[in-house]
């Protein structure tokens, strides 16, 4: 099986959420229709992700086609996930506590943890609205790295 991975990652707090989510249920879907597998790596660090995870989570319900999976990468074990492990599961296809960022400086852990899944993905679909910050620094990483980058905010 060909395995499509998509990175998603933005700023902490994004703007014109509703506009965001309408693009990014179109990209979800039709990368959904058009690839034979698509594994979507998300992570919980603010709006944008939890965005990204609900939009997915939506459409690979609606469409059901069978052929896409939501794995949340954490940058390193939590209390909420530890306590939590069942709700957790329940809710995404797959956890997994990234490896690179699990023993990083907790300031730091979520650069890791991104440019980990940056490294993994053959697409970067974020949410950057403003020229600054880890999100914007981890795009550039990809943008180095040669990977297709999607910034829905250039389209809001």
């Amino acid at each position: 099986m060909n395995i499509y991975t998509v990175s998603l990652f933005g700023h902490r707090e994004i703007e014109r959420a509703i506009e965001a989510e309408e693009r990014l249920e179109q990209l979800v879907t039709d990368l959904i229709r058009s690839k034979e597998y698509v594994e979507f790596l998300v992570g919980r660090n603010g709006e944008f992700d939890l965005l990204a995870s609900s939009v997915i989570h939506k459409v690979i319900k609606r469409i059901e086609y069978g052929n896409a999976r939501r794995r949340l990468v954490l940058p390193y074990m939590t209390a909420e996930y530890r306590d939590n492990k069942d709700s957790y599961h329940e809710y995404y296809d797959e956890v997994e506590i990234c490896p690179k960022s699990a023993y990083s400086h907790y300031k730091a852990a979520i650069q890791v943890r991104n440019r980990h899944m940056v490294d993994r993905s053959d697409l970067v679909i974020c949410c950057i609205q403003h020229p600054s910050g880890g999100a914007y620094m981890t795009a550039g990483y990809a943008v180095k790295l040669g990977k297709e980058v999607i910034n829905i905010a250039d389209s809001l």
